[in-house]
């Protein structure tokens, strides 16, 4: 069996991984020079960046596992704050009554309360927009101060041209009144546990990209090739089924290999970009039609110890650009090379080729300083250095031709009998790293005669292992309700 895996991320590894737990090997193309896809982990002078933030939590029994495998004593267990910037106050997240109550301040906490209620009593209805999805679970008060200005910096667009998929998605299973009670009642009797709510995670030593390397070597050890810098450009069909694939390497070098299968990672509009025969006009132009957010990423080296306990704050003003902010050091100590340093890594959100994507890199470390003088966390005269990621296509776009345009796709491929689309940029969702795990596990085990359907990972209420037939089969997954 030829099984061609495109993508090194966190669901093509893991296609690769259960496809070599059954006995059989499988090659996998990255057209990037790292693996890990947006959970790759890069180093300045010894300085380790997280690009994106990774919480390493799952309720899936096969993903731990998998994790646990993978990192054994690597694999630390760390504690979780984070918190909102709004407004010159910092919000603990979890919501804590009294915290809350000093940031809003009485008055815009009744206020905040009274909106809340007003939705609670109002809600039926039908969903536009994550405006309205956000405001008529919420209230319109609590949206406007916890929710657009940040959303609107994620997207760069109004919350009103956001799909309210997206909201469905990622924040479903949070609720306000719960989240107050939970923090006057943490020992819940149920035992029930908000993805966002967890106050410990699971983190590699030396940051997310280091679960993905090791997973290459574990690879490597049981016959499966990981070809870096190799881009797919080219998957051959005839009959319903692609029986040969075109690889391109960086310096233009071409190979053109027999598959059986291919299990793609790679952007959704790109796959049908490389089918020959070429699909119909309507497919292309769905292809063409799905957008996506950027990010970058300024790392800057703070000549001081401790600068504030969180693992990562969100920057919920508009007088800065900066999105959210990590501190490294926090996730892992081992993320900085020296222990009496801060290593802080901000976050924009772009689009490739606008102004701030094409501003050079000292110009942007030293708009990362004035905005972390801005927001009262750092003197500037204390940045050493600093470095500039970019990243492109970090997040599929949810607006409000993207579910037809998946549709248009998804149909097309169904013609294709031996093609998987898996992970977030492979089916345009905005899915956890778990969650596109668990894609890439479908994905291989319907190569040796199970029927798993890769798209109906996190689209259900209830998570993985709280929805099973009697073969143990997931279902669904609940999502993480935070960016």
């Amino acid at each position: 069996m030829q099984t061609l895996v495109v993508g090194a991320g966190p669901a093509g590894l893991t296609a690769a991984y259960e496809i070599a737990r059954n006995g059989e090997r499988s090659v996998v193309a990255e057209r990037d020079p790292v693996v890990g896809g947006i959970a790759r982990t890069l180093s300045f002078r010894g300085y380790r960046f997280d690009i994106g933030g990774h919480r390493f939590f799952t309720k899936v029994p096969e993903v731990q596992a998998i994790w646990e495998e993978l990192l054994g004593e690597d694999f630390l267990v760390r504690p979780r704050l984070s918190r909102i910037y709004y407004n010159g106050h910092f919000f603990d997240y979890p919501l804590r009554p009294l915290n809350a109550l000093a940031g809003l301040g009485p008055v815009e906490a009744v206020r905040v309360m009274a909106s809340y209620l007003r939705a609670f009593v109002s809600r039926p209805g039908t969903d536009q927009n994550l405006e309205e999805w956000v405001s008529r679970r919420f209230g319109r008060r609590l949206y406007e101060i916890f929710f657009k200005t940040y959303t609107e910096k994620v997207w760069g667009m109004p919350c009103t041209e956001i799909d309210a998929s997206w909201a469905a998605q990622r924040i479903k299973n949070l609720d306000l009144g719960k989240a107050v009670l939970r923090a006057l009642f943490p020992a819940k009797a149920d035992g029930e546990v908000i993805t966002s709510l967890v106050e410990e995670f699971y983190y590699p030593r030396r940051g997310p990209g280091m679960m993905w390397e090791h997973a290459v070597d574990w690879l490597a050890a049981r016959g499966t090739k990981t070809l870096l810098e190799t881009d797919v450009v080219r998957l051959e069909h005839r009959d319903g089924a692609i029986h040969h694939a075109t690889l391109r390497r960086t310096d233009g070098s071409q190979e053109r290999i027999p598959v059986n299968h291919v299990i793609s990672s790679m952007p959704l509009g790109q796959l049908i970009e490389a089918l020959d025969p070429a699909p119909p006009v309507a497919v292309l132009q769905a292809a063409a039609s799905l957008r996506y957010r950027d990010f970058l990423t300024v790392g800057l080296v703070v000549d001081q110890p401790d600068l504030f306990p969180d693992n990562w704050i969100y920057i919920h003003s508009s007088d800065v650009h900066v999105g959210r902010m990590q501190n490294f050091k926090n996730w892992s100590p081992e993320m900085v090379p020296d222990l009496s340093k801060t290593f802080l890594g901000l976050e924009y959100f772009v689009q490739e080729g606008d102004e701030l994507w094409e501003t050079s890199d000292d110009e942007l470390v030293a708009l990362g300083a004035r905005e972390c003088q801005t927001l009262g966390l750092v003197d500037p005269a204390d940045v050493e250095d600093g470095a500039v990621v970019r990243m492109p296509k970090a997040y599929p776009v949810y607006d409000g031709s993207f579910k037809d345009a998946v549709a248009t796709i998804r149909e097309h491929l169904r013609g294709i009998r031996n093609v998987e689309s898996v992970g977030r940029n492979g089916q345009h969702r905005y899915n956890n790293q778990d969650h596109s795990m668990m894609t890439g596990v479908y994905a291989a085990r319907n190569l040796f005669g199970a029927d798993y359907d890769v798209w109906d990972v996190n689209v259900e209420e209830s998570y993985h292992e709280e929805h099973r037939d009697t073969a143990g089969a997931v279902h669904s997954a609940k999502p993480d309700p935070v960016s």
